[in-house]
């Protein structure tokens, strides 16, 4: 398959043309050593200056975590879902091979455009373009490799535009400082091996990660390949860094075993009914941070370029479709801040323009019913292309009256437009343009059109400083998410339009943060409101007036008992209810005030690290998913689990490290992801017990 257009290989060649900056640029990392060695007696003066690609920098008040690189490393996860347990309000969940779904404070949505909701970010840029997000979208980031990755939680839209109306991540690929340069090896049952490299010289990284397993349940095997590099010099007042990211995916994909509770038969847990689903994905990612610092304020500039592709067997659905998508992408943001005591702004711009393209064809007959036989026909169902611009302008600002309190006030406003091309028959008839039967086909091709968008979100906080090491704020914001393109040109049921408003989110929260030793704590609690919710109703049709009420508290604990025990603590207490009511697709009905589905009540993960010396980490840690229900209509539930897992980190000299992690030590039978459809249980079943062991190799400094 090919990855890059000529036109895209082309300005991937000039980005890449930049990191052969000529070596005479003054690069990081390059002083002598007479130059930083400093006597023991000297204090080193440190100017703190504002990271333009930090999450929890840029937003000063709400709800945001972050786990370090030294987490990350001794987390080792195999999928994300086991790093992203250790951030409050998040649930990852786990599918077949290196798919996911996504919640941050709400359900898992699992929908064509829901991925829309959360906004996935690389050093504060977008991994996809407005409009065309990926559900699994978290296999396109080396989450692995990360030197930090963070999470907003709650509408960031005044922040971050589009696609942050429930959350956003940020993964860093690259921080400041110097890193150790090492090799690394891991393997597991099932044929899993991982093997990373992260080196760097002065004003050079590179990161490279692949892992394969024949996989724990039939047929499930993959192989997964991720780069990160990045070069980065001084030019002239310019700090300048140049980064490129490619991820490559080839699996076997397992489909859901059903039956009820079928996760806890060993002859089910591990056979596929879907061996010949697949999926195969290709990103690439070309980024430039330009920052600079002058008497008028601290100037960034970051142009980017993305290229994805994908093609998967849709073996949830009757039929079995083929897919293949694709996008080409350019965009740039731009902001300029400036300290003007005791206000601070921030006023920026983004433009982005995309070309996307989507095919859908199923190459055999619908086996089934006579009615999904004859409404799900062979041949081409979509086929279409979309050209996206779109364009915002924001700003934020802080007002620190006092050493105590500190006001911030944000703003976007953005301009979406789609042009849609149809590259096949208009309507919903067959290939030769004939009828199907029972009143016509599925699948309806909407004409050629244009659709354009324009939302405004704001978000209003103020922190308080009680005492030395305790804050209180509070935080009201508004967030917004337009249609994606699968929800406006992706049609069923004869629907030659599909009406629809960008989704909005408003959200009231407070919290206090207690910083200091050996404890600290941050707690917050939120009421939120989300209408104008797209989905799909009784007759297929997309329309966008469904409303959820919510709220929640979330905690984060952490307590050091003595120098060498630590305590942790993260839960998330939450209640998600329809607030309108509706008869949906697949026969189910929403009623007023019932339960979302795949909204637990309660996720919790608690450690306890201990360190016998320096050199040595042991971590245990427990995981627990609570109960909920698994359909709209609140008639099928699935109990929840409890999951402990146990780490143990040794370096046992100054080049080697060694790390073994005990996964589901309790080997229990539980499911990734339950869900009722089509009248019947349906999981994806949990892996059993697992060991896996590790070893780093440190490579010596350069030049020593």
């Amino acid at each position: 398959m090919r990855l890059l257009s000529r036109r895209t290989r082309v300005l991937a060649y000039l980005f890449t043309a930049l990191w052969l900056v000529p070596s005479d640029a003054s690069q990081h990392g390059s002083d002598s050593e007479e130059e930083s060695d400093l006597d023991n007696d000297e204090i080193e003066e440190v100017i703190v200056v504002s990271d333009p690609r930090s999450l929890i920098q840029r937003t000063l008040h709400g709800s945001s975590s972050s786990v370090d690189a030294e987490t990350i490393s001794l987390v080792s996860a195999s999928h994300p879902n086991e790093i992203f347990s250790r951030f409050p309000g998040v649930w990852v969940v786990r599918g077949s091979g290196q798919e996911h779904l996504t919640g941050i404070r709400s359900a898992v949505l699992a929908g064509a455009g829901a991925c829309g909701a959360f906004l996935f970010l690389e050093d504060n840029v977008p991994v996809r373009p407005v409009g065309f997000c990926n559900v699994n979208g978290l296999f396109e980031l080396n989450t692995e490799q990360a030197d930090e990755i963070e999470v907003l939680r709650g509408p960031a839209s005044p922040l971050f535009g589009g696609n942050a109306l429930h959350g956003v991540i940020n993964v860093r690929s690259f921080l400041d400082g110097d890193a150790i340069s090492h090799l690394g090896m891991e393997g597991g049952p099932y044929d899993y091996w991982k093997i990373q490299t992260d080196y760097q010289q002065a004003g050079f990284r590179v990161k490279f990660l692949s892992k394969s397993t024949n996989g724990y349940r039939d047929a499930t095997g993959f192989s997964q390949q991720k780069f990160n590099g990045q070069s980065r010099y001084e030019l002239g007042t310019w700090d300048v860094a140049h980064a490129l990211s490619l991820t490559l995916l080839n699996q076997e994909t397992g489909g859901y075993v059903r039956g009820f509770k079928s996760y806890e038969q060993s002859d089910l847990r591990r056979s596929n009914p879907n061996p010949e689903a697949f999926r195969d994905a290709r990103s690439l990612r070309v980024t430039s941070h330009w920052t600079t610092t002058t008497d008028f304020g601290d100037l960034y500039v970051s142009p980017y370029m993305r290229r994805s592709m994908m093609k998967f067997r849709q073996h949830f659905l009757p039929g079995q479709p083929f897919e293949k998508n694709s996008q080409t992408s350019f965009g740039a943001v731009m902001h300029w801040s400036r300290e003007l005591e005791p206000v601070s702004l921030t006023v920026g711009v983004q433009l982005e323009r995309m070309n996307a393209q989507l095919l859908q064809v199923q190459e055999n007959e619908t086996r089934g019913s006579a009615f999904l036989a004859a409404t799900r026909p062979k041949g081409i169902h979509y086929n279409y292309d979309v050209t996206s611009s779109s364009g915002a302008l924001f700003h934020s600002l802080t007002y620190t009256p006092n050493s105590s309190g500190e006001f911030s006030q944000s703003m976007r406003v953005e301009l979406v437009n789609y042009d849609y091309t149809n590259r096949h028959l208009v309507g919903n008839t067959k290939d030769d343009g004939s009828q199907c039967g029972f009143g016509g086909c599925l699948y309806s091709r909407p004409a050629n059109r244009t659709d354009d968008f324009a939302n405004v979100a704001t978000r209003i906080g103020y922190r308080h400083l009680v005492a030395d090491q305790t804050s209180v704020w509070g935080l009201v914001g508004w967030g917004y998410r337009p249609p994606q393109t699968t929800e406006l040109y992706r049609l069923q049921s004869g629907q030659s339009v599909a009406d629809l408003d960008s989704e909005k989110l408003r959200s009231l929260e407070v919290g206090i943060q207690f910083q200091g030793h050996p404890f600290n704590m941050s707690v917050s609690m939120y009421n939120e409101t989300n209408r104008d919710l797209i989905f799909r109703d009784a007759e297929g049709l997309n329309v966008s007036d469904g409303k959820i009420e919510s709220q929640g508290a979330e905690f984060d604990l952490s307590w050091a008992l003595t120098e060498k025990n630590e305590l942790g603590l993260i839960a998330s207490v939450a209640s998600h209810k329809y607030a309108f009511a509706r008869n949906l697709s697949r026969g189910e009905r929403i009623v007023d005030g019932a339960d979302v589905d795949s909204a637990p009540s309660l996720i919790a993960n608690a450690r306890w690290r201990y360190r016998p010396s320096r050199s040595a980490l042991f971590e245990m840690e427990v995981n627990r998913v609570g109960s909920h229900y698994i359909d709209a209509a609140n008639s099928a539930r699935y109990g929840g689990h409890i999951l402990v897992n146990a780490r143990f980190d040794w370096t046992w000299s100054s080049r080697w490290r060694t790390s073994m992690k005990l996964i589901n030590a309790l080997d229990a039978a539980y499911a990734d992801r339950a869900d009722y459809a089509f009248g019947s249980y349906r999981y994806f079943p949990g892996h059993p017990r697992q060991v896996f062991v590790g070893i780093v190799y440190s490579l010596p400094s350069h030049g020593s």
